[in-house]
């Protein structure tokens, strides 16, 4: 019976898919793209969706404990969506893995990095999102600093948001037309 277990979906999975679609649909906003100078292409895309997945977990964990395996499914749906992507863009089962582990050690070191950014000393967030999010380009000052204010927006906008709806799989975004 246990493994049956196995193939059925984790009861967060739910929320988990409804956090991840809104994590995307804010991300693909044109605003970032046309407005805030972030390149348009899989590494800007992919860099949006990590700034997004990096606020939302960076809430969750603030809710430890009562939230379960929900960071870790969220986690886990993010990255079989990409998984999936990639390989609708032809890259073969070989090349998939590769790429989906680098993305993977991507996400971590954004993450890291906007983390200390948030808490570290001024201009340090800046710094990090000119390394990552305008690593491919070079980014004017102007962007990057409405990126971090949008960003230290969005980390108080979610402070705000409650646990049950988060848990529940409702988020909201602020609008990125100031970034």
């Amino acid at each position: 019976m246990a493994f049956l277990g196995l193939f059925r979906n984790p009861p967060e999975g739910g929320a988990a898919m409804a956090l991840y679609g809104a994590v995307v649909a804010q991300s693909r906003r044109p605003e970032f793209f046309e407005k805030s100078g972030v390149p348009d292409t899989v590494d800007g895309r992919f860099d949006m969706i990590v700034v997004h997945a990096f606020l939302l977990l960076r809430r969750l964990k603030e809710e430890k404990g009562k939230v379960d395996n929900l960071p870790q499914v969220f986690f886990d749906t993010m990255f079989a969506d990409m998984d999936r992507s990639l390989r609708e863009m032809g890259a073969g089962d070989l090349g998939v893995a590769r790429r989906v582990k680098a993305m993977a050690t991507s996400f971590y070191g954004r993450v890291a990095a906007y983390e200390r950014g948030l808490s570290g000393p001024a201009g340090e967030l800046e710094d990090a999102l000119a390394r990552n999010l305008y690593g491919t380009i070079q980014g004017d000052p102007a962007h990057i600093a409405a990126m971090a204010a949008y960003i230290r927006r969005e980390t108080q906008g979610l402070e705000r948001q409650s646990g049950a709806d988060l848990m529940s799989g409702r988020v909201v975004f602020g609008d990125p037309a100031d970034a």
